[in-house]
């Protein structure tokens, strides 16, 4: 990789680095001048990219031009950006792999040499991610889990291994070491690239959302589609509207009791009602030298929480001593320092220089911040802990709705007896049966997790328990999080109240806890009992976690503990005891509450620098059954036509050299009808397979009993699965049905049939299939089989209000047409009932945001936007998608 691009008109401004004559970069202060000066630190990385970038064609002097120009063109102008590496995890990194050994299959089969499909931006995976629970108590744990792991998924890890092997610029971290965010944020990240003694700053993109977390190191990252990551892979840019950055003041000291994960829900709350949706967000102020680099982290990682595409800390003095701690050399800081200062990339609290300006800038106090939680159904619903009760209390009056459960009043005490291990237990609305200290967002910060470690062994030495029927469980996203619990004595006590160290990944965030006790089950089941999960990870829909599982809070993981051994959230905290102890004595939350002293003594004492020490030497030693793991090396790879895991998928059966003009839709049907706020977790597939789904059906077929079925996440690498698992979702409400369901109607036939079902007729009879939707389809995570899985089920275009940007960039991506309702209609304005057929001619050239017209088998007629924002998009919509249009380089 060559970080000069040949021909490149801003090569004059390359410098030597000061006191190191060898070290190259970029000045791009001095390029900039007072203009550079004024911008928000995560635009100059923009600008930085843009020059070291130019090549005249994908990156223009215009685009460099319009990121300097930020303060006018903010909002008016889309910009490339080319991020210095990758990070991909298994549920997204199975299908991006898939697709590069699918498309050397088709350059070759197009008379091209497949030897030269690799990637062509720096490339790290990790294996660990998509954890499956099969074992949650002692001492079926870890060892046991992940041989269930290695067994099962045997195949994918040798199509792993064989990646690993045959491309170049790629590095896959072995099972067993951590998932994908956290890796990168302990290992993986390096602040300042290095390439030929060149100097640049640290960047990435990633297929999950969590890869925002680095930008509490100074690195800006933020998570995009499966697709769109493919592309940059490939040595595409991604192309973003030059984006609003709101400042974010932090002043003030916080409270004692709060930790991090109630800092991160302060802020989510104050940018969520600030609209930064879309935008930067970057932090100054006196309270940013407060935090540590992990309270930095576990906030930057919370940012697609309040929807905005990063959240940024510039690095300074705090961010350094971290590194030192982490090992970095002392030589290697030096020049990091040296460069990062003379770019202007370093911020220094105690400069008399003037903050960057913004678009805009809000102010938050860090002292008026109180522990929260949030739920019962959605994360943006913040519930102070000393309200809990109340509110609790409040959404079993409510309707059904966002927050409430509508339970009659003379039901609200209801009380069901459940014989469980011999003994009786009494289940009653607000009990607690799943208590997960989860991967997704904590254990980058040690003190939240040392916090629930100190909190349990106060508690076991007090003599509390948590009931054996809960559910719990602690899936670290990385070892490191398990030596240091276990260094600093606190992970036996977590074991002794039940949550033992299950494996490294998501597990219960994305479903894929164990099933809860069938004779509890039928108590919740019987009395209509709402029940409740607590975890400390970032999202919480209903349904995710279990089907029985009504309520859900997000909380920090000492919380989480807590509330587990209350065993119900109907607990006022400041007057009512957690449980009884020894000798009958009552036990209040603030008797075993750990103080800020205890948790930064600890974590001084016992994490920082030797958790990234082991974490280094595991790296380099590797793991036993991954370097045993035989695969092929052959340039091609071996497809298994009997595989069930990995299949050749028909993207690139039409691989063109030439772009072709947008073909018509005729008479298309609607497959589905949809409304507002559909996700992707509705259009994905994830977590388990249900046994009456049509991709168990297939499985069923392929000789598989429902005990190997394993989740979606193992087997994105299989078209046939991932087709089959598309609006899948049993929360899926599609108008044509009127109750939640996979289902939809064949109009042809008229039977009422899963969505695959429907879809595979359709295509058997030639008959074209649209999506009709509200505002705001494709909200949530970025999936690229929220697009792959539509376009494999014959969908030609999606007909909505409003969408998410990242998804609609997607389906642009695997050759979807985004059409868009005019301002003020939708399917109900234009008396559409989605029964009709349509028909949709495009003309032979578009445009941007052109108007189309379309034409019912009823007669109607009504215009759309067809909701390409520029050239390229037109471009990669001609060539069938952008993997297509990158693949056509090497025919």
């Amino acid at each position: 990789m060559d970080p000069v691009r040949p021909g490149s008109p801003y090569q004059t401004v390359i410098e030597a680095l000061g006191s190191y004559p060898q070290k190259k970069f970029y000045n791009v202060s001095k390029l900039g001048g007072a203009k550079y000066d004024t911008l928000p630190y995560s635009i100059r990385v923009l600008f930085e990219s843009s020059i070291r970038n130019c090549d005249g064609f994908l990156v223009k002097e215009t685009d460099a031009m319009n990121i300097l120009d930020w303060k006018t063109k903010q909002n008016n102008v889309e910009v490339p950006f080319c991020p210095a590496r990758v990070v991909l995890q298994d549920f997204t990194g199975i299908p991006a792999m898939v697709d590069f050994a699918a498309m050397r299959e088709a350059v070759r089969n197009a008379g091209g040499d497949p030897v030269k499909v690799n990637p062509a931006c720096p490339t790290d995976l990790t294996v660990d991610h998509s954890l499956q629970i099969d074992f949650s108590k002692w001492p079926e744990t870890v060892l046991k889990n992940q041989e269930m792991e290695f067994g099962r998924n045997r195949e994918r890890l040798q199509f792993f291994k064989w990646s690993s092997k045959v491309f170049k610029n790629i590095s896959i971290i072995p099972p067993e070491t951590g998932m994908a965010h956290q890796v990168n944020l302990e290992y993986l990240s390096r602040v300042v690239f290095e390439v030929k003694d060149f100097l640049y700053p640290d960047s990435v993109v990633g297929t999950d959302s969590h890869t925002t977390m680095v930008n509490g190191l100074g690195i800006l990252g933020w998570g995009v589609g499966g697709i769109e990551t493919e592309a940059v892979m490939l040595g595409m840019p991604v192309t973003l509207t030059l984006p609003e950055v709101v400042g974010c003041e932090l002043t003030g000291t916080a409270s004692p009791l709060a930790t991090s994960i109630d800092i991160v829900l302060s802020i989510t709350k104050h940018l969520r009602q600030a609209d930064v949706a879309g935008k930067f967000v970057e932090f100054f102020g006196s309270g940013v030298s407060q935090l540590s680099v992990a309270d930095r982290t576990t906030i930057a990682n919370m940012c697609p929480e309040y929807g905005a595409i990063l959240s940024f800390f510039p690095v300074d003095n705090v961010t350094l001593k971290h590194l030192k701690h982490t090992g970095f050399d002392k030589a290697k800081l030096e020049v990091m320092e040296a460069y990062l200062k003379a770019v202007k990339l370093f911020r220094n609290d105690e400069s008399s220089s003037r903050e960057p300006e913004y678009s805009q800038v809000v102010q938050i106090s860090l002292s008026s911040i109180i522990p929260y939680v949030s739920g019962p159904k959605r994360s943006q619903d913040r519930v102070a802990i000393n309200n809990m009760k109340s509110d609790f209390q409040a959404c079993l009056n409510e309707k059904s709705g966002v927050k409430g459960f509508q339970i009659a009043v003379e039901k609200q005490n209801d009380i069901v007896p459940v014989q469980y291990e011999g003994n009786e237990y009494k289940l009653s609305h607000g009990c607690i049966v799943i208590a997960a200290v989860i991967s997704c967002t904590n254990n980058c910060n040690p003190s939240v997790m040392l916090a629930a470690g100190l909190l349990a062994k106060k508690a076991v030495e007090a003599g509390l328990v948590v009931k054996p029927y809960i559910r719990t469980s602690l899936s670290p996203g990385s070892g490191m999080v398990t030596h240091y619990l276990s260094s600093s004595g606190v992970l036996p006590y977590l074991s002794k109240l039940g949550f033992e160290v299950v494996g490294y990944g998501c597990s219960t965030c994305v479903g894929n806890t164990a099933p809860l006790p069938e004779a509890i089950r039928n108590a919740i089941k019987q009395g209509d009992i709402i029940a409740c999960g607590v975890l400390s990870g970032t999202k919480n829909f209903e349904g995710r976690l279990c089907d029985c599982v009504r309520a859900n809070y997000l909380a920090s993981p000492p919380l989480v503990v807590a509330y587990a051994i209350a065993g119900t959230v109907r607990i006022d905290f400041e007057t009512e005891p957690l449980g009884t102890g020894f000798n009958g004595k009552s036990i209040y939350l603030r008797d075993i509450w750990p103080t800020r002293r205890e948790l930064h003594t600890v974590e001084e004492e016992c994490v920082i620098s030797s958790m990234f020490k082991e974490l280094k030497e595991k790296m380099e030693k590797g793991n036993k059954r991954w370097n045993l793991l035989e695969a092929p090396e052959s340039t091609l790879f071996p497809w298994d036509l009997k595989s069930t895991y990995i299949r050749c998928p028909s993207f690139f059966d039409k691989l063109a050299k030439e772009p072709v003009s947008p073909q018509p839709i005729e008479n298309a049907h609607v497959l589905l009808h949809l409304g507002d706020s559909v996700t992707t977790d509705h259009i994905s597939p994830a977590g388990s397979i249900a046994r009456s789904s049509a991709a168990a059906k297939y499985l069923t077929n392929k000789g598989l009993t429902p005990r190997e079925f394993n989740s979606y996440g193992a087997r994105r690498g299989n078209d046939a699965v991932m087709t089959r698992g598309t609006f899948a979702n049993i929360k899926l409400l599609n108008k044509f049905i009127g109750k939640p369901a996979p289902k939809t109607i064949h109009f042809p036939s008229g039977q009422t049939l899963d969505v695959f079902e429907a879809a595979e007729l359709y295509q058997k009879e030639g008959i074209p299939v649209i999506i009709l939707a509200g505002k705001k389809y494709g909200l949530g995570s970025s999936r690229d089989w929220a697009a792959k899985g539509p376009f494999l089920l014959g969908v030609k275009a999606v007909l909505a209000e409003s969408y998410e940007k990242v998804h609609k960039s997607q389906l642009i991506g695997i050759g979807i047409a985004p059409l868009q309702f005019l301002p003020g209609e939708n399917p109900s304005t234009l008396g559409l009932t989605g029964r009709e057929q349509f028909s949709i001619l495009f003309p032979p050239e578009l445009s941007p945001r052109m108007t189309l017209d379309i034409k019912t088998s009823t007669g109607k007629v009504f215009s759309v936007i067809a909701l390409f924002e520029n050239d390229m998009e037109i471009t990669l919509y001609k060539y069938g998608g952008s993997l297509n249009f990158v693949a056509r380089r090497f025919l």
